[in-house]
């Protein structure tokens, strides 16, 4: 016959009060909450990271600036380099529109795409960020969440020792089982968020400098309308090339 342990995790359960169940319910639905964030953006940074570098690419392969426009309007873009390059030429464009009026009096041509590229980087970033500040809040909250249900079971083996006037094994152990599971919970909360929010703040980072510098060469195109060499158009040589050489051989 199975004998039921009376100091296991069901035991716990069973003699948690309603305090501990509801800073179990808070742990549980931070946890939720982080692992959402955690396994949403992970994919989203890995499909923005795969379509940049496509659009990259093709944008120092197309023939001219009206091919880009236009698979910008058949397609609505869905990563930072293509907003920010849709918002670049939608302003060289409208300021080429409206030059003749009073809007060169305003302010100059590479002042006005200036302008409009640093608001589409500013707007990806907010993009980028967005979720961050829960993996932070998380990170940094759980654990002292987890140490109140430890402070709340102490004060139960307190308790128990007070009235019983008996400091004994079976009067502190289920009130100590009680704070050391709580605090194990809220480190097992807080140790995933700190490290997610640790690699999604890098990979942003990477992510944003790298769209800062596309955004250099692209500010360059629109004012100067020459294309530079960057190291996607090198590579979008390349790939133009591989079939003529992959012929020759």
């Amino acid at each position: 016959m199975e004998t039921t342990n009376p100091f296991g995790f069901s035991a716990f359960l069973a003699q948690s009060d309603a305090l501990l169940w509801t800073v179990m319910i808070a742990l549980l639905a931070m946890s939720l909450a982080s692992w959402y964030l955690i396994i949403t953006k992970t994919a989203r940074g890995w499909r923005i990271r795969r379509a940049a570098n496509a659009f990259a690419v093709f944008f120092w392969q197309a023939p001219s600036l009206e091919a880009v426009t236009e698979r910008l309007e058949q397609r609505t873009p869905h990563e930072p380099f293509a907003r920010v390059a849709q918002q670049g030429i939608q302003a060289a464009a409208h300021y080429d529109l409206h030059a003749a009026r009073r809007l060169g009096e305003a302010c100059m041509h590479d002042e006005f795409v200036t302008r409009a590229i640093r608001h589409g980087i500013a707007r990806e970033t907010a993009r980028l960020e967005s979720g961050l500040t829960v993996l932070a809040s998380v990170g940094s909250t759980a654990p002292f969440i987890g140490l109140f249900g430890t402070v709340w079971g102490i004060y139960h083996a307190l308790a128990a020792i007070g009235a019983s006037g008996e400091a004994t094994l079976e009067r502190v152990a289920g009130p100590v089982g009680e704070a050391l599971i709580m605090t194990a919970l809220g480190l097992a909360v807080a140790i995933p968020a700190v490290l997610a929010y640790n690699a999604l703040v890098r990979h942003n980072r990477v992510l944003l400098d790298e769209l800062d510098g596309f955004a250099h060469d692209l500010h360059s195109f629109l004012t100067t309308g020459a294309k530079m060499i960057t190291s996607h158009s090198r590579e979008a040589r390349r790939s133009k090339r591989a079939p003529t050489n992959t012929e020759a051989a």
